[in-house]
């Protein structure tokens, strides 16, 4: 349970995994906003969560979107994206940085809740993906989002301040050091869903950590129970999970706008826990028919998915 600056309790942290609570977890932070309304995406075609941006445009939300000027195959349909929003009242900025590529997904809705996820708002990640959501009310998570929002909207001539909160890993600037603290506390177990591992670094830092005991399991490769690889998971002794879209690879580590956030509420980490457990055991989550769905639709017409991350 977090306090709030005024000493009133705040509702504890949610983590949400279930493919049927996802959309409805972004709807309740867009539909909450009454002033301001702060959304950073990679990719958005899903109309529901564009007519909620839309109603709160009715209702007089500041609605910014910060998204990323480019993807791949994507290029036309951002520019489309954004000269939607536009036509609907939101300011629309591309991240201008000209060597970071954007790749930062979260919501934050007046002085909270904030919303830090590994999906994209598609259909396919509302319907066939691995990803997480992490719902919060944390003061200190919401102004350093707020923070890297402002940042962010005026890049390239503006900078982080060095005392972000610690449970935002933030990158290029920060990750890799965030991370690498992380794996190193490990005194009993390491658990990574993370299809897309592949840093010299961390690799050798798991391998190290095995060696003096820690039991490492890394999962992405082939079966997620019936779901595509997407999203990022790491636990440590099973005390503190790290989730978001950031991948162990030194690109997202070291040259992209990542974000991921660290989850310590026991309630949180025991689901995700529990998720990873199923994961590890080979138990279908999903229909694997549903996700295969969304792969083929990769090479036609799209129903809202994503060729990458």
């Amino acid at each position: 349970m977090t306090n709030s600056p005024r000493g009133v309790a705040l509702a504890p942290d949610q983590v949400i995994l279930a493919i049927k609570q996802r959309r409805e977890a972004v709807l309740q932070v867009i539909r909450s906003a009454r002033e301001r309304l702060l959304i950073s995406v990679f990719r958005c075609t899903d109309v529901t969560v564009l007519d909620a941006i839309g109603e709160a445009l009715n209702r007089k939300v500041d609605v910014r979107f910060l998204m990323t000027p480019r993807a791949r195959g994507w290029e036309k349909r951002l520019k489309e994206l954004g000269t939607y929003l536009e036509s609907m009242g939101a300011q629309v900025h591309p991240y201008s940085d000209p060597v970071v590529k954007y790749h930062a997904k979260y919501l934050l809705a007046d002085d909270g809740p904030a919303l830090i996820t590994s999906l994209n708002l598609t259909a396919k990640c509302f319907g066939a993906t691995c990803d997480f959501i992490l719902l919060t009310h944390d003061p200190v998570v919401v102004a350093g989002l707020r923070e890297l929002f402002d940042v962010d909207w005026l890049a390239p001539h503006s900078t982080l301040s060095s005392p972000v909160n610690p449970r935002l890993i933030i990158g290029p600037e920060r990750a890799r050091a965030q991370f690498t603290a992380l794996l190193e506390s490990a005194q009993r177990s390491i658990h990574i869903i993370d299809h897309k591992l592949d840093d010299p670094a961390i690799q050798a830092l798991l391998k190290s950590k095995k060696a003096q005991g820690v039991e490492v399991q890394v999962l992405g490769h082939g079966h997620l129970g019936g779901l595509l690889a997407h999203g990022k998971l790491t636990i440590v002794d099973g005390r503190i999970a790290a989730i978001g879209s950031m991948a162990q690879t030194a690109m997202s580590l070291d040259f992209r706008r990542e974000i991921a956030v660290t989850v310590e509420e026991p309630k949180c980490v025991r689901k995700l826990k529990d998720f990873f457990r199923r994961l590890a055991s080979g138990r279908e989550l999903m229909d694997p028919a549903n996700a295969a769905g969304f792969v083929r639709l990769k090479r036609g017409q799209r129903r809202g998915g994503e060729t990458s991350s």
